[in-house]
C-alpha cells in the first residue's frame, strides 16, 4: 500500500465521493526505454475543485499532462474526461473534447504576429460550429478581456504587454472557449511575487465565476497553498501523498516534508 496515499478524514472523502467526478485516471505507466517515468499513477478530479498536482523537476507531471491531453500514449492505465476514454478515442471524438479543455501554457503561447484580438479570435474561427452561425465574435472577444481585466489591450500585440498581462491574455483565449475544464501548466512560473499573486486571485474568480474545474501543475508552493481544493504529491511515479494544503504540511514523511521546506 503506497504511504500517505490518501489522508484525508473519513466525512471528507465521503464528501467528495458525493461530488460528480470529471476526471478519472487509473494505474497509468508511461516508461521511456529504462526511464519508468509514471508508475501507476492515480487520480480523480471532482467538478468545481482545484486540484494542485506538485512534483520535482522530471517527476513526471508534463508526461502526465500530456497523456490527459491525448498527446502521448500511456503504456497501460485508464484516462477517462467526463465520460470520455481518452486513451482510445478516435482523432475526431478527441478534438471534439479538447474543445471543452483549456490550457494555459507555461510561456502564455500567444502569437506574436496577431493582436490580442486576433490572439483571441483563433480558437473561435477554428471551433466556430461550437457557438453556431450567429456567433458575436467582437462580444465574446471583450467579454473574456473584461474577465481578466485587460478589456483595453484589444489592440495591442503581445510584444506591447508585460509578462504578467501575457498571461491574463492567454487565460482569456482559454475562457472565451467556454470549457468545463482547465489546465494550468506552472501559471506562475516567471513571474515576479506581485504578479504571481494577481494570477491566483484571478485563478481564484474564474474558478468561482466560471464554475470550471481546474487541475494545475505547478511548484510554487504559494501558489498550491492559496489555489489548491486539494493536492496530490508526486513522487516516483505515483500519487505519493494526497490531501488538503493544511493536512499535508502536517505529515511527518521526508519525501512529504521536502515539499514544504
Amino acid at each position: 500500500m503506497k504511504p500517505f496515499e490518501n489522508i484525508q478524514e473519513q466525512d471528507k472523502e465521503k464528501q467528495l465521493d458525493s461530488q460528480e467526478v470529471i476526471i478519472i485516471v487509473e494505474d497509468l505507466e508511461k516508461s521511456f526505454a529504462s526511464n519508468h517515468v509514471l508508475n501507476g499513477f492515480n487520480m480523480k478530479l471532482f467538478k468545481g475543485e482545484n486540484l494542485v498536482i506538485m512534483g520535482k523537476s522530471g517527476s513526471g507531471k508534463s508526461v502526465m499532462i500530456k497523456c490527459l491531453i491525448g498527446l502521448m500514449k500511456p503504456d497501460r492505465g485508464v484516462i477517462n474526461i467526463m465520460g470520455k476514454d481518452i486513451v482510445h478515442l478516435d482523432q475526431s471524438s478527441l478534438d471534439e473534447l479538447r474543445a471543452d479543455i483549456g490550457f494555459l501554457f507555461q510561456g502564455s503561447a500567444l502569437y506574436d504576429s496577431m493582436t490580442v484580438r486576433e490572439n483571441l479570435e483563433f480558437p473561435l474561427r477554428r471551433h466556430r460550429e461550437r457557438f453556431g452561425k450567429n456567433i458575436e465574435v467582437d462580444h465574446m472577444v471583450l467579454e473574456a478581456l473584461e474577465s481578466v481585466g485587460l478589456a483595453h489591450t484589444v489592440d495591442l500585440m503581445p510584444g506591447e504587454l508585460s509578462g504578467g498581462m501575457q498571461r491574463r491574455v492567454a487565460l482569456a483565449r482559454t475562457l472565451i472557449m467556454k470549457p468545463k475544464i482547465i489546465f494550468y501548466d506552472e501559471p506562475t512560473s516567471g513571474l515576479d511575487p506581485i504578479t504571481s499573486k494577481e494570477i491566483i486571485v484571478l485563478m481564484k474568480k474564474i474558478q468561482q465565476q466560471y464554475k470550471t474545474s481546474a487541475l494545475i501543475i505547478t511548484h510554487d508552493v504559494d501558489c498550491a497553498r492559496v489555489i489548491s481544493d486539494r493536492m496530490i504529491l508526486l513522487v516516483d511515479g505515483i500519487n505519493y501523498a494526497e490531501g488538503t494544503y493544511q493536512e499535508l504540511i502536517k505529515v511527518d514523511d521526508p519525501k512529504v516534508k521536502a515539499f514544504f521546506k
